[in-house]
Protein backbone atom coordinates (compact mmCIF):
# COMPACT_ATOMS: atom_id res chain seq x y z
CA UNK A 1 0.00 0.00 0.00
CA UNK A 2 1.04 3.76 -0.38
CA UNK A 3 2.21 5.60 2.06
CA UNK A 4 -1.39 8.02 2.43
CA UNK A 5 -3.02 4.78 2.20
CA UNK A 6 -1.52 3.39 5.07
CA UNK A 7 -1.73 6.82 7.21
CA UNK A 8 -5.16 6.14 7.10
CA UNK A 9 -4.96 3.08 8.85
CA UNK A 10 -3.09 4.77 11.82
CA UNK A 11 -4.65 5.81 15.09
CA UNK A 12 -5.28 9.51 14.82
CA UNK A 13 -3.16 11.82 16.98
CA UNK A 14 -4.99 15.25 16.59
CA UNK A 15 -4.66 15.07 20.41
CA UNK A 16 -1.00 15.52 19.91
CA UNK A 17 1.03 18.38 19.61
CA UNK A 18 4.26 16.67 19.52
CA UNK A 19 6.56 13.38 19.75
CA UNK A 20 10.06 14.19 21.64
CA UNK A 21 12.42 11.65 20.81
CA UNK A 22 14.54 10.71 23.75
CA UNK A 23 18.12 8.90 24.18
CA UNK A 24 19.60 6.51 26.33
CA UNK A 25 20.55 9.03 28.30
CA UNK A 26 16.70 10.83 28.24
CA UNK A 27 18.30 13.41 26.16
CA UNK A 28 15.95 14.95 23.48
CA UNK A 29 17.01 14.30 20.32
CA UNK A 30 14.43 15.16 18.23
CA UNK A 31 11.08 16.37 18.17
CA UNK A 32 8.34 15.48 15.52
CA UNK A 33 5.85 17.90 15.55
CA UNK A 34 2.03 18.05 14.68
CA UNK A 35 1.89 20.36 11.69
CA UNK A 36 2.21 19.96 7.67
CA UNK A 37 4.72 18.62 6.33
CA UNK A 38 5.30 16.42 9.43
CA UNK A 39 1.97 14.82 11.04
CA UNK A 40 2.28 11.77 8.74
CA UNK A 41 6.03 11.20 10.42
CA UNK A 42 4.01 12.09 13.78
CA UNK A 43 1.38 9.52 13.35
CA UNK A 44 3.87 6.54 12.27
CA UNK A 45 6.66 7.38 15.03
CA UNK A 46 3.52 7.50 17.65
CA UNK A 47 2.08 4.24 16.16
CA UNK A 48 5.08 2.22 16.26
CA UNK A 49 5.86 3.62 19.79
CA UNK A 50 2.60 2.20 21.07
CA UNK A 51 2.99 -1.26 19.81
CA UNK A 52 6.77 -1.86 20.47
CA UNK A 53 7.13 0.75 23.59
CA UNK A 54 10.03 1.85 21.94
CA UNK A 55 11.71 2.82 19.06
CA UNK A 56 13.75 -0.06 18.70
CA UNK A 57 14.84 -1.98 15.80
CA UNK A 58 12.00 -4.02 14.81
CA UNK A 59 9.88 -0.71 15.47
CA UNK A 60 11.76 0.98 12.53
CA UNK A 61 11.40 -1.68 10.14
CA UNK A 62 7.89 -1.50 10.60
CA UNK A 63 8.06 2.12 10.34
CA UNK A 64 10.13 1.54 7.44
CA UNK A 65 7.13 0.07 6.05
CA UNK A 66 4.31 1.81 6.73
CA UNK A 67 6.17 4.89 4.93
CA UNK A 68 6.23 2.78 1.99
CA UNK A 69 7.58 4.44 -1.38
CA UNK A 70 9.11 7.02 0.48
CA UNK A 71 11.02 4.81 2.25
CA UNK A 72 12.89 3.90 -1.24
CA UNK A 73 12.94 7.39 -2.31
CA UNK A 74 14.69 8.13 1.38
CA UNK A 75 17.34 5.27 0.25
CA UNK A 76 18.27 7.39 -2.90
CA UNK A 77 18.10 10.65 -1.53
CA UNK A 78 19.49 10.32 1.92
CA UNK A 79 18.66 14.25 3.78
CA UNK A 80 15.80 14.22 2.00
CA UNK A 81 13.28 12.39 4.41
CA UNK A 82 15.39 12.81 7.87
CA UNK A 83 12.35 11.17 9.50
CA UNK A 84 12.54 7.90 7.85
CA UNK A 85 16.56 8.19 7.62
CA UNK A 86 16.36 8.26 11.69
CA UNK A 87 14.97 4.67 11.24
CA UNK A 88 17.43 3.47 9.03
CA UNK A 89 19.99 4.61 11.15
CA UNK A 90 18.56 2.92 14.23
CA UNK A 91 18.49 -0.29 12.49
CA UNK A 92 21.85 0.34 11.34
CA UNK A 93 23.26 1.08 15.33
CA UNK A 94 21.30 -1.01 17.07
CA UNK A 95 19.77 1.89 18.82
CA UNK A 96 16.74 2.51 20.62
CA UNK A 97 14.71 5.87 21.12
CA UNK A 98 12.24 6.08 23.73
CA UNK A 99 9.15 8.34 22.90
CA UNK A 100 7.36 11.20 24.99
CA UNK A 101 4.28 12.44 23.78
CA UNK A 102 3.13 15.89 24.09
CA UNK A 103 -0.11 16.67 24.09
CA UNK A 104 -2.15 19.38 22.86
CA UNK A 105 -3.85 21.83 25.04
Amino acid sequence: MAFADNLKQLPKVSHLAALNLLDAGDAVVATIENKPGQAGSLAVYNHIAQLYGAINAEAAKKGLELYAEHTDDARANPGKHPNIDRLIGLIERGQVLRVKQVFAL
